[in-house]
């Protein structure tokens, strides 16, 4: 968790296979832990072949059987069949607008949104942002993209900066955007 939070919560990310990791791991987390899905974030990796959406999108009923068969993933049907669905409407994400980042990052007008939090009590679950994307995501298809799914999302990409301000990583991003 260290680790993840020192070097990778909170840094723009413009990648579309590494944003669509993150919407995936995101959905596979809602009722656990963020922790347990890390420790398995390898074994997810293999198993949705480097979380590359043009393959996850060809996937069909036998490798959801070989995915429910996983024993290093959330074994959940419906949160498996969502990422391969999710892929799908990526795909259709890509075609209209040339990229998946293009179209997230468009929710915070390509810049990210910098909170000014002193305590982590303050950090809101959901924004109006995050509620819009919520609301545009579900329109296109995708599902497991609730506002605090997809608020998490926002922050783990880097939309979002919700370091606290005295956390190191703060300055460290505010700068960078």
């Amino acid at each position: 968790m260290v680790a993840y939070h020192d070097e990778e919560w909170g840094v723009p990310s413009h990648d579309d296979v590494h944003l669509f990791e993150l919407l995936t791991l995101e959905g596979a987390q809602a009722g656990l832990s963020w922790s347990t899905i890390l420790r398995k974030r390898d074994a997810y990796r293999k198993a949705f072949a480097g979380f590359d959406p043009d393959v996850v999108a060809r996937f069909d009923g036998a490798d959801l059987e070989r995915l429910l068969a996983d024993e290093g993933i959330v074994r959940n049907r419906r949160k498996l069949e969502s990422a391969v669905a999710n892929a799908r409407s990526l795909l259709q994400v890509r075609e209209e607008l040339d990229s998946f980042d293009a179209y997230l990052w468009s929710f915070v007008d390509g810049t990210p949104l910098v909170g000014r939090w002193r305590a982590l009590s303050e950090i809101p679950a959901e924004t109006a942002e995050s509620r819009a994307l919520s609301k545009d995501l579900k329109r296109r298809g995708f599902t497991f993209v609730g506002p605090t799914i997809c608020y998490s999302l926002m922050q783990a990409a880097g939309l979002v900066n919700d370091h606290t301000v005295d956390c190191f990583r703060f300055a460290a991003l505010t700068r960078a955007s």
